[in-house]
């Protein structure tokens, strides 16, 4: 056995079913904290902003987010190791994707490069997709008991 396989973190495929949807949980609800807060500064037009958040939040899902929370799903459920890595819920074309995203949420924040009513109610059509796909994983982890 080899250093990096003695001390990788190592989970059931079962498990990293709940942990996927646990990481999903916690950036989609980010994102809609950030944004509620944010949002409820510009109260003049928070109906038509949270309107627009979950219109947008719920073609996002429809459009990308089943989609690929469900490769993710199935990746998962088919690792042929045992014991996978705590840390390949996602594959590295993910992790880059997610760095990105961040990076650019703080850039566009940071430097004010897109009006904030506009960018919040952008968080909130981000954040909703990610905690409606963190329920798939939870789902996929109830009803995967005999997943090893």
């Amino acid at each position: 056995m080899n250093l990096l396989e003695k001390y990788k973190p190592a989970v059931r495929k079962r498990t990293l079913l709940l942990v996927a949807g646990c990481v999903w949980t916690l950036a989609g609800g980010i994102l809609i904290a950030r944004a509620l807060v944010q949002l409820l500064r510009f109260d003049h037009h928070l109906g038509w902003e949270i309107l627009a958040g979950m219109v947008l939040g719920i073609g996002f899902y429809a459009i990308l987010f089943a989609r690929i929370s469900r490769k993710h799903i199935n990746r998962i459920t088919l690792i042929r190791v045992d014991n996978p890595c705590f840390f390949s819920f996602f594959n590295f074309r993910s992790y880059l994707l997610m760095s990105i995203m961040i990076t650019a949420g703080v850039t566009f924040r940071k430097l004010n490069l897109v009006n904030p009513e506009y960018l919040y109610t952008f968080y909130l059509a981000m954040g909703l997709p990610l905690l409606i796909s963190a329920y798939r994983f939870y789902y996929s982890w109830f009803k995967n008991k005999d997943l090893v």
